[in-house]
C-alpha cells in the first residue's frame, strides 16, 4: 500500500515538471511551420517558396515608416506657471551696430617732409619747436654749402663769358660781313658758315644748363636773376615751406651738418583729419567700405560728426585680434586734435533676413536648438543654424521656416523638462527614421528560389522501400 503510494507520488511530480518545461519553453520544441519552413530552406520539397510579406507595392513596400518628429507636451497651466511665450518667426530689415574707440589722426595724404637737397650746414633755424604753424612759402632755414657756393661761382662765370662773347661776336659780325661782302663783289658767293651765330648759340645752352642745374637745388627764378643780374653768389641758401600746416616732427638744429636728402621738418595741413579705430575679428565680415558711422568725442559732447568707411585694414593684429578701418572728417577750425580718443559706432544694413528673438535659441555649444509650438501644449525641439546678430534679433539661415511659431521665453525650462524624457532634437542631416533603416539592413534578407539550396532527403534504412511518388509518411 505505502509502496503504491509513494509510486503514484513520483509521477504526479514527473508529470508535473513535464508541464511546467512545456509552459516556460515553449517555442523550443512547438515551433511554428513557417519558421520551420525558413530553417529548412524556405519550402518544402516539391512546393513553391511561401511568398515574402510585404506591406506595400513598388518603392513603398521598400520604404520604412517614419518616425514622428519627438515632442515634449506641458499643458497651459504650467506654462503659464512657467511663464512661457511665444513668437512668429518672420522676414524683417536687419541692422547692426558696431561700437568701438578710436583715435583722431593726421591725415597721411598732407603729410609733407621739408628737406634739402644740397650738403651743407644750417646756419640759421627759424622753427625751433614742434607744432609751430607754418605758412607756404615762409622761410625755415638757411643752408651753407660749400658746392652750392661752386655751382653759383661757375654759373657766374658763363654769364660773364656769355655777355663778352655776344659783344665780341657783334664787333666781329660786323667785320666779317664787310669783308664778305668786298670778297662776294670780286670772287662771288661763299658757303663760309656763320662762326659767331655757332658760338652764341652754344653760349645759350651752356648757360641754360647751369640755369636748369641751380633750379634742381630748389632755387627759385627770383634767386637765379639775383645772381645773374648781381653776379654775386648767395652765401646762403633759403628753404622755405611748401605747404601751410603745423610742425609735426623737428629733426634739425641750427648749426648741425647735413647731408643731401636729409629731413629738417615734417609738415601736416589739419583742415582734415583721420578717425581710426579697431574691430574685433568676428565683426569684420559685417563691415564693409562705404558704412555709415556716427563719430562723439568727449571734448565735445554736443557735437556728431557723420563719415563713412573709407578704408579696412588687410592685416589683422596678432597682439589685439583686431583690424584697423578708418574715416575721414573736416576740421576748418583745428577743434580735432591728433590723438583725441572718438566713440564710433557703425550702422551696418543687412536687408531682409528670416529672424527670431535673439532668446528663443538654446546655444548648447555644439548645437542651436529652438522649441517650436504644434499647439495643445506640444513642443517640438529644432536644430538651426543661426547667422547675423542685430538688435535682439538672431538670422536664422535653415531649420524653420517664415510663419513657424516658437517659444520666445522660459524655453530653458520646457528644454529642461525635454532632457528629463529623454527627448532631443534630431541632428541636422540625419533622417527621424534612421533606427528603422538599420533595423531594416540587419533583417534578414528573403533568398530567391534558384540560389536557395535546400538539404537533401535523407536516404532511406537499409532493407526499408522508398516511398511511391506523391505518398506523405
Amino acid at each position: 500500500m505505502n509502496k503504491a503510494r509513494v509510486i503514484g507520488a513520483v509521477c504526479i511530480i514527473i508529470a508535473a515538471i513535464i508541464v511546467v518545461y512545456y509552459f516556460v519553453n515553449p517555442s523550443r520544441d512547438r515551433k511554428d511551420p513557417k519558421e520551420s519552413a525558413a530553417q529548412t530552406g524556405g519550402h518544402q520539397q516539391g512546393q513553391p517558396p511561401a511568398p515574402a510579406p510585404s506591406s506595400g507595392t513598388g518603392d513603398a513596400a521598400s520604404k520604412p515608416e517614419e518616425k514622428p518628429a519627438p515632442t515634449v507636451e506641458m499643458p497651459a497651466e504650467k506654462q503659464q506657471l512657467i511663464g512661457v511665450r511665444t513668437t512668429v518667426a518672420s522676414i524683417v530689415s536687419l541692422s547692426k551696430t558696431v561700437r568701438t574707440v578710436g583715435r583722431i589722426e593726421y591725415d597721411e595724404r598732407s603729410l609733407t617732409t621739408i628737406n634739402t637737397k644740397v650738403e651743407g650746414w644750417i646756419e640759421k633755424l627759424y622753427v625751433n619747436y614742434t607744432g609751430t604753424y607754418v605758412k607756404k612759402g615762409e622761410r625755415v632755414a638757411d643752408i651753407y654749402s660749400p658746392e652750392l657756393w661752386a655751382t653759383q661761382q661757375e654759373f657766374i662765370s658763363l654769364v660773364r663769358w656769355a655777355k663778352k662773347r655776344g659783344q665780341t661776336n657783334s664787333h666781329s659780325a660786323d667785320s666779317q660781313t664787310n669783308s664778305h661782302s668786298a670778297h662776294q663783289s670780286v670772287s662771288g658767293p661763299s658757303d663760309m658758315p656763320d662762326l659767331g651765330g655757332m658760338l652764341a648759340r652754344d653760349a645759350d645752352i651752356i648757360l641754360e644748363a647751369a640755369r636748369k642745374r641751380l633750379k634742381l637745388w630748389d632755387i627759385s627764378d627770383a634767386q637765379i636773376r639775383k645772381i645773374e643780374q648781381g653776379e654775386t653768389p648767395m652765401k646762403t641758401l633759403s628753404i622755405a615751406s611748401p605747404v601751410s600746416g603745423y610742425v609735426l616732427q623737428k629733426y634739425a638744429v641750427q648749426g648741425q651738418r647735413i647731408m643731401a636728402g636729409e629731413k629738417l621738418l615734417d609738415v601736416s595741413d589739419l583742415s582734415n583729419v583721420w578717425v581710426v579705430a579697431d574691430i574685433y575679428e568676428y565683426e569684420f565680415p559685417y563691415v564693409k567700405v562705404g558704412d555709415e558711422a556716427r563719430i562723439r568725442l568727449n571734448s565735445l559732447p554736443d557735437k556728431v560728426f557723420t563719415s563713412r568707411v573709407e578704408f579696412i585694414s588687410p592685416t589683422l593684429s596678432a597682439e589685439t585680434r583686431t583690424m584697423k578701418v578708418r574715416f575721414s572728417i573736416p576740421n576748418p577750425q583745428g577743434q580735432l586734435k591728433p590723438q583725441m580718443f572718438a566713440d564710433v559706432e557703425i550702422k551696418i544694413d543687412l536687408g531682409r533676413k528670416l529672424a527670431v528673438p535673439d532668446e528663443a535659441v538654446i546655444d548648447t555649444g555644439v548645437r542651436k536648438i529652438v522649441y517650436i509650438d504644434q499647439g495643445n501644449g506640444v513642443f517640438e525641439p529644432r536644430e538651426v543654424t543661426t547667422g547675423a546678430r542685430a538688435d535682439k534679433l538672431v538670422e536664422i539661415i535653415s531649420g524653420i521656416k517664415n510663419g513657424d511659431k516658437i517659444a520666445s521665453s522660459a524655453n530653458f525650462l520646457i528644454d529642461s523638462e525635454a532632457k528629463l524624457k529623454g527627448i532631443e532634437a534630431p541632428k541636422r542631416g540625419a533622417p527621424s527614421n534612421e533606427a528603422p533603416a538599420k533595423e531594416q539592413q540587419a533583417a534578414p534578407q528573403p533568398v530567391s528560389p534558384s540560389k536557395q539550396h535546400p538539404s537533401p532527403p535523407a536516404s532511406p534504412k537499409q532493407g526499408a522501400a522508398p516511398p511511391a511518388a506523391g505518398h506523405r509518411h
